[in-house]
This record gives C-alpha cells, structure tokens and sequence, in this order.
C-alpha cells in the first residue's frame, strides 16, 4: 500500500527559526507532536466512516481498532506517522488469534476486504477516503501545532 507524501514550500521564516533552534532532536520532537495531532483528523474520520459500515450484530468494531502510531524509516531525518487498523495485518494461519482477540475491537481482520474489495465483492472504502478529504485540515494542523510548539521552545532559549 503506498503512502502519502506531503511537501511543503516557501517556509523559510520557519527554517530560519529551526537554525536558531539548532537541537535536530527537538526539532524531530516537534514534529512528531505535530504529525501525530494532525494525523488525529484522519484517525477520526475513518473511525466515522467505518462505524457506518460495521455490522451492528457483531461484536467486532472496525473503528475501535484505527489508531495512529508512528513509522519506522532508516532516514533520521524524517518521520512518519500511520494511521491504521491494529491487527490489520494479520491473515494467515499462523496469526495468534488469542492476541487478536484481545483488541478492543475484536479480531477485525476483514477490513481490508471492505476498504478493497475482492473478486466477489465490491470495494466500500473507509480509510482512503478518511485522508484525501482531510489533506487540507491535516496540513493546517501540522503547520499550526509544529509553528507553535516551536514558538513556544524558542522562547525558552
């Protein structure tokens, strides 16, 4: 599954002020705290659109089991923040049900099926949506938070 990259220009004001921060972990720190925050709308939304489609009659719920988590990536320079299905995927027969079933929500492993589809059945997308209508919210609240977390962190220097 591909992600979505996000590329902002004409902050130059703000790398000015990184400099004068001059502390890459703080900086990275920042930006987590701002990823995750922004990341939140999109974790809410497909909470929303899954809790349309999930089955009322079955214990298991879809949207209590979408959480943000942060991404592994080898550049230390980056970071990367997920939205996802926890459990989501596992499929096969060696998968610890017993851990699964732990979940909040239960063991909601179908739910690639319903985002996707298969041969005999349509797909009825609920987290792809949940971003691409969000893109715009989601960059102002990372712009917002990480502006002011870092307005907040010079001011301690």
């Amino acid at each position: 599954m591909a992600g979505v990259e996000v590329e902002i220009t004409g902050l130059d004001d703000v790398v000015n002020r990184l400099q004068r921060l001059a502390n890459p972990r703080k900086t990275k720190s920042i930006a987590r705290k701002a990823a995750r925050q922004a990341m939140n709308i999109v974790r809410d939304a497909a909470r929303n659109n899954a809790k349309a489609i999930d089955d009322p009659e079955t214990s298991e719920k879809i949207f209590k089991n979408i959480k943000v988590s942060a991404g592994k990536t080898r550049n230390p320079n980056e970071i990367k923040m997920r939205v996802g299905v926890d459990g989501g995927a596992a499929q096969n027969a060696n998968t610890d049900k017993a851990a699964l079933s732990k979940l909040s929500g239960g063991i909601t492993t179908y739910w690639r099926y319903l985002e996707f589809g298969s041969a005999k059945m349509p797909a009825t997308p609920f987290m792809r949506p949940a971003l691409s209508n969000n893109i715009s919210q989601v960059t102002v609240r990372f712009a917002t938070v990480f502006n002011e977390a870092l307005d907040k962190e010079l001011a301690n220097l």
